[in-house]
Order: C-alpha cells, then structure tokens, then sequence
C-alpha cells in the first residue's frame, strides 16, 4: 500500500521561477490536505472478486489432436482435391475458345490483383 505524505511533510520548496512550477506545488499542496485514507480499499475489493475460471489440463492436448486429425484430414484430401480443379479447369478452358483480347484481359486483371496484394503487404511492414 503507497502512503501518501502529509501536507506538514511536504518541503517546502524554494520560490519556483516558473509559473507552472507555482501553480503545480500550490495544487499539490491543496490535494495533499484534501486526502481520504482510503485504508486499503482496493485491496478488499479485489480479495472479494471471484477466482478467474481456468481451462482444464486435458484441454489442450485435445485441441491440438483434434487439429492434428484435421491437417491429416487435409493432407489426404489435398491431391484428389487438387486433381478434380485442374481436371474441371482444363474441361472448362478446353470447352471455351478465349480470343487473345479475353486472354489479355484476365492476364491483366490478375496482375492487377497480384501487384495491389504485394503494395498493400508492403505498406504493413
């Protein structure tokens, strides 16, 4: 617990040449002899606040099995899933004949997209 000194304990300092200075000590001296004891009131209060709620020991073990399962999960499914895109985008482009002015515009679109994601990564760092 911090004491705070009485107004009789205060030094008395010398004439400060600033106004500030005055004006700060003269406030300083007025809360000083205005000060309530609060006798430990905070300390009470939080003695009475309830124990924070903890997680318990398994808890973690499990989450991090639970996301292990799911990354093999992924893992597995990956190639297969990878596969089947690649398989529908060839049927999709093979299907279509694209003009080089639609070629052109995607590759630019896509360009686009790529150099504003590298500035705004840029800006963050």
């Amino acid at each position: 617990m911090i004491e705070r000194p009485s107004p009789s304990t205060l030094p008395e300092p010398a004439a400060p040449s600033d106004w500030l200075e005055r004006v700060l000590v003269e406030n300083a001296r007025e809360d000083a002899a205005v000060y309530i004891d609060y006798a430990g009131f905070t300390a009470k209060v939080m003695s009475r606040l309830p124990v924070p709620v903890t997680l318990p020991k398994w808890r973690k073990p499990a989450v991090v099995m639970l996301w292990g399962i799911a990354g093999l999960g992924l893992a597995a499914a990956a190639p297969g899933v990878a596969l089947d895109v690649a398989r529908e985008a060839f049927k999709l482009f093979a299907a279509k004949p694209f003009s080089l002015s639609e070629i052109a515009a995607v590759l630019a679109v896509l360009g686009m997209g790529t150099w504003t994601t590298v500035i705004v990564a840029w800006k963050r760092v």
